[in-house]
C-alpha cells in the first residue's frame, strides 16, 4: 500500500470518528424517576438551546439503578435523575456516577447540595414539615421534630412507613444533629405516639389530620402545596383545617432533601451530559425544575412564580450537607428497625 492510500484511509477513519463524536454530541440518554409536566418544557428548552435531542427512560428509582447496573459498560444512559439524597447515594455506592468537573456547576450549586467528589448534585430541595389540626393542637407544642416524640403527642401522630426514603433521610439528620442515643429515643417516641399503624403517602397523613384520625403528621411540604393549589372543595376543606409548621426554626432549621442527578460512569455522550447538567443550573431551568414539584431551587439567584410557596413564607434551612446526610442513611434504617417503626 502506497503512502497516498494510507493517508486516504487514515483520513476516512478520522472523519468517521469525528462524525461519530458529532452524532454523540447531538443526543442525550436520560434515565429519570421524575414525571412532572414542567420537566417536559425543561427538556424541550434544552433541545432548542443546544440542538441536543433527549431520549428519556422513565421508571422508579430502584428499578433504574438496577437497570444501569445490569447494563454495565454497555449502558446507553448518560444522566440519572431521581429524588432524595439516599437514592443518589445508592447509585453512587453502586459505582454508577462519574465526577463532573465543571466550573459552571461549582459556581452555581452550593456545596450543601453536592455529593462526595462532585459525582451527583441537587437541583431543587423540599422540606420535611409538621402538619397539625388547627382545632386540636396548639402549634407551640409542635415547633420541633423532637416535640413529636413528647408524651403530649401520645396517640396523636400519623406518619408513613419508617423505611420510606423520606423518613430514612429525616432519621439520618436526627442522628447527625442529636447523636445516636437521642435519635434512637426519638424514633421510639414516634412509634409510641402513633395514632394508627403507618400507611399511605404523605397526602394521606395530611388528610388523616383533617379528618380527626390523628392530630399531627409528618409530610413533605409539597403535598400540602398541591392541596393548596387544588380547585376541589374537599382539598380546600383540608387546608382550612390543617396548619403547617417548619420545624426547628430556633435551632438548626428544617430538614430538607433534594431532587438531583449526575453523569453516569459509562455515559457514551459525556459532553452532552455535562451540558445538560450545567443547563439545569441556569435560572430558567431551575425555575422549571423546582416548580415541577412545588420545590425550591438550589441556585439562590433563581426566582419562582409560585403562589403556594410564597404563601408558606421563608424559613430557616438545616445546613447539613446532602452528601453527609446520605452517608448516614444506612445507620438511620438500622435505628428505624430497632425502634419498631414499621
Amino acid at each position: 500500500m502506497n503512502r497516498s492510500s494510507m493517508l486516504a484511509i487514515a483520513g476516512a477513519l478520522l472523519l468517521g470518528a469525528s462524525a461519530q463524536v458529532l452524532a454523540q454530541d447531538k443526543e442525550l440518554n436520560l434515565y429519570s424517576s421524575r414525571h412532572y409536566q414542567t420537566d417536559e418544557i425543561l427538556y424541550d428548552n434544552f433541545t432548542k438551546a443546544t440542538g441536543i435531542r433527549i431520549n428519556r427512560i422513565n421508571g422508579k428509582e430502584d428499578e433504574l439503578i438496577q437497570r444501569i447496573r445490569r447494563e454495565g459498560a454497555a449502558s446507553p444512559a448518560d444522566v440519572f435523575i431521581t429524588v432524595d439524597a439516599a437514592n443518589l447515594q445508592a447509585a453512587d455506592d453502586a459505582g454508577l456516577f462519574a465526577p463532573t468537573r465543571s466550573k459552571v456547576i461549582n459556581d452555581r450549586i452550593p456545596k450543601q447540595f453536592r455529593g462526595d467528589g462532585n459525582r451527583w448534585f441537587g437541583f431543587s430541595y423540599r422540606a420535611r414539615v409538621i402538619a397539625y389540626n388547627k382545632d386540636k393542637i396548639n402549634p407551640s407544642d409542635v415547633q420541633n421534630y423532637m416535640d413529636l416524640a413528647s408524651p403530649k403527642m401520645k396517640g396523636k401522630l400519623c406518619v408513613r412507613t419508617g423505611g420510606h426514603v423520606y423518613n430514612r433521610t429525616l432519621m439520618a439528620s436526627m442522628i447527625y444533629n442529636y447523636g445516636d442515643e437521642r435519635a434512637l429515643d426519638w424514633a421510639r417516641g414516634i412509634v409510641s405516639n402513633l395514632a394508627r399503624a403507618p400507611k399511605g403517602g404523605d397526602t394521606d397523613q395530611i388528610r388523616a389530620v383533617a379528618s380527626g384520625e390523628c392530630d399531627v403528621a409528618i409530610s413533605n411540604h409539597y403535598y400540602y402545596a398541591r392541596l393548596m393549589a387544588s380547585s376541589k372543595p374537599a382539598d380546600q376543606e383540608v387546608i382550612q383545617k390543617v396548619g403547617l409548621i417548619f420545624p426547628d426554626q430556633k435551632g438548626k432549621g428544617t430538614h430538607v432533601n433534594i431532587s438531583g442527578g449526575g453523569m453516569l460512569k459509562h455515559a457514551p455522550n459525556k459532553g452532552a451530559a455535562q451540558k445538560f447538567l450545567e443547563y439545569l443550573t441556569s435560572d430558567e431551568a431551575q425555575a422549571y425544575f423546582a416548580n415541577g414539584n412545588n420545590e425550591w431551587p438550589v441556585v439562590p439567584s433563581a426566582k419562582l412564580d409560585n403562589k403556594q410557596l410564597d404563601a408558606m413564607g421563608k424559613f430557616k434551612v438545616d445546613q447539613l450537607s446532602s452528601g453527609v446526610l446520605a452517608q448516614y442513611t444506612p445507620k438511620a434504617q438500622r435505628f428505624i428497625d430497632r425502634a419498631g417503626w414499621k
